[in-house]
């Protein structure tokens, strides 16, 4: 039992690193419009991080084009065929949602002028992208444990740690900071305290679960609907706007069932999005309202974290067929167990993110 135990624990820790050790290639293009020499730049070739953020590789960025620039400040962004790119969403998860086909290295072009205020909600920088990190891991904090307290009593120089971790990619240096969350592992019965353990917990711990409430987990998930008679995933229509995808928080509640060995993941997915994975609207229902499937409302989100699923893609996928599922960029078995999932391939920020491809019905 110890030696399985410990292959256990080992495998864990490679998933870890693997996790943080990903990286998309990446090709930066000058948008035509910021070329003012002749001729023009060659194009950036660099590592993106897959648990980074586009904007922490301006300055490079900018130093490649620096002879070419038009002078004057602007805010910098990046597009990616026609589509302006979220800052706030992982490099990897904008990889995995974009590119049906992986497109290697991935082509970007970025702007130094005439940011899309319209549609990207503004950024100043790293100050920002940290900001957004923080927010959400005080999100998902809350989801965990009840409440965001030990995140928001972290001393100024854990949290500079903590984000310094994260952009250089430190993974020891991370865990030695987010071991003081008490955030995980998530297990079936890990977070389910006596009252005895309650009373001996000081004020400046995060506070449990109470007893009998199971493990929560924040998941966060973003479903792109696809053509219906497509044949290969590969010859999907690019995202043309952000309206076509469905942009989900939902945490999902692990309880230990007598006689049941492990919850699979196509079990959780079933249960977090009826309305997707589910082809009976009666079992859609039953499913939704079973518990896992209710959106995160803590006031703690961030206004961009805060978007709604699209509409139009709920109306279009009431008899959609999924077609793709993608965690950290791997098409995961539906008979994986879940809280392998949940455990290993998290992002630094503690939630799961899910790349889900369905197939939509024109109306």
């Amino acid at each position: 039992m110890a030696a399985a135990h410990e292959e256990a624990a080992a495998w864990s820790e490679e998933a870890a690193r693997r996790v943080w050790g990903g990286a998309v290639p990446l090709q930066v293009h000058l948008h035509d419009a910021d070329v003012t020499a002749l001729p023009p730049p060659p194009p950036f070739l660099t590592l993106g991080p897959r648990i980074g953020y586009l904007p922490l590789l301006i300055p490079v960025i900018k130093a490649h084009f620096s002879n070419a620039l038009p002078p004057g400040v602007d805010t910098v962004w990046f597009e990616y065929k026609g589509l302006p790119l979220k800052w706030y969403v992982p490099i990897g998860v904008l990889f995995d949602l974009l590119c049906a086909d992986p497109e290697r290295p991935w082509n970007l072009i970025v702007h130094f002028r005439g940011y899309p205020s319209e549609i990207l909600s503004p950024c100043e920088g790293e100050d920002s992208v940290k900001w957004s990190y923080m927010n959400s891991l005080k999100e998902a904090t809350f989801i965990i444990t009840g409440n965001s307290k030990s995140v928001m009593n972290m001393s100024q120089a854990d949290q500079v740690a903590l984000w310094q971790s994260v952009t250089k990619g430190n993974l020891d240096g991370y865990k030695n900071i987010s071991t003081r969350l008490k955030l995980g592992p998530f297990e079936e019965d890990g977070l389910v305290q006596t009252a005895s353990t309650e009373r001996q917990q000081s004020s400046d711990e995060p506070e449990s679960p109470g007893p009998g409430r199971p493990c929560r987990v924040p998941v966060r998930f973003y479903v792109r609907g696809v053509q219906e008679d497509l044949e290969d995933i590969e010859d999907a229509m690019p995202v043309s706007d952000w309206e076509s995808v469905s942009y989900i928080n939902r945490p999902f509640e692990i309880r230990k069932v007598e006689g049941r060995s492990y919850i699979t993941l196509g079990h959780a997915l079933q249960t977090l999005l009826p309305e997707f994975f589910s082809s009976d609207p009666q079992n859609a229902e039953e499913l939704g309202s079973a518990g896992g499937g209710s959106d995160t409302t803590n006031s703690s989100r961030s206004s961009q974290e805060a978007e709604p699923a699209s509409a139009s893609l709920r109306e279009a996928t009431k008899q959609a067929k999924v077609k793709l599922v993608r965690v950290q960029g791997i098409e995961l078995d539906m008979d994986i167990p879940f809280l392998w999932v949940a455990n290993n391939l998290k992002n630094p920020e503690y939630y799961l993110h899910i790349c889900v491809y369905v197939s939509t019905r024109k109306q």
